[in-house]
C-alpha cells in the first residue's frame, strides 16, 4: 500500500476533528445548553493505553466504550498489518 494513502487519511481525520470542534463551539455559543449544566469527558490515548477523565459517570462510561473500541480496532489493524507484511 502506498504511503500517500496513510498521509491522506491522517490529514482527513485531523480536518474532520477540527470541523467537529468548531461545530461544537458554535453550537455551545448559540445556547446549546439552556440549563447551564455541562457534562463532558475525554480520553488521551498513549499508544494502546487510554487515560480517561470526565465530569460524570455517564460521560466517562461513554468515552470508556469508545476508547475500548478504538483500542480494539487499532490492535486488529496492527495484527493484520503484521500478517500481511511478514
Amino acid at each position: 500500500m502506498d504511503l500517500a494513502v496513510f498521509y491522506a487519511v491522517g490529514i482527513a481525520l485531523v480536518v474532520v476533528g477540527i470541523i467537529v470542534v468548531v461545530a461544537a463551539i458554535v453550537l455551545a455559543s448559540m445556547g446549546g445548553s439552556k440549563k447551564g449544566k455541562v457534562h463532558g469527558a475525554g480520553v488521551i490515548m498513549i499508544g494502546p493505553i487510554p487515560i480517561i477523565f470526565g465530569t460524570d459517570k455517564k460521560s466517562v462510561k461513554t468515552v470508556l466504550a469508545l476508547a475500548l473500541a478504538i483500542t480494539i480496532v487499532v490492535l486488529i489493524i496492527i495484527i493484520v498489518n503484521y500478517w500481511f507484511l511478514r
